[in-house]
């Protein structure tokens, strides 16, 4: 990985742990965090799988480590990720990158979440507990990426990510 890479992936967890200090909505009994999918999605565009799930991986972390998340933030994050950058590459399509991180986020994360949570957290609750507010934080993050991604390719910016 070249320097401008890791730079940039870096300023991605900075503005994704920043964004989840300051943009959240309350989404059933839970709070939805949509820029971290937001990112998801401009990410696995950018970098693919591997580095978005990377940048949601280290995001969880300081987000867990300043008590800005919780334990969910890792298979919230990281699954949404990993499918957005996967679509994104088989397809070539942003509007794949965001099916890719709703799908993982709000259907396949919300089930996981739920061993996880009892495993880790001690909670126990059922499948239909987290899907309500991991889609609305996936799916207004995923829109936000998309509208970010066609802005950022009709700017100057552009040659700095691609």
């Amino acid at each position: 990985m070249n320097t401008k890479r890791l730079v940039i992936m870096s300023m991605f967890v900075a503005l994704a742990v920043a964004g989840s200090a300051f943009v959240s909505f309350p989404a059933g009994i839970a709070r939805a965090y949509p820029i971290q999918h937001a990112l998801n999605v401009i990410s696995a565009v950018v970098f693919g799988p591997i580095p978005a799930v990377t940048i949601a991986f280290v995001t969880g972390i300081v987000r867990v480590i300043t008590g800005t998340g919780s334990l969910l933030a890792f298979p919230g994050g990281m699954i949404g990720a990993l499918l957005a950058g996967l679509m994104y590459k088989m397809s070539g399509r942003v509007s794949f990158a965001a099916a890719g991180e709703i799908i993982g986020t709000g259907i396949i994360a919300s089930l996981v979440a739920v061993p996880y949570a009892k495993l880790l957290m001690g909670t126990e609750t059922a499948a239909f507990f987290f899907m309500p507010p991991f889609l609305a934080s996936s799916v207004s993050g995923a829109i936000l990426g998309v509208v970010l991604v066609y802005r950022l390719e009709k700017t100057k910016v552009r040659k700095l990510l691609y």
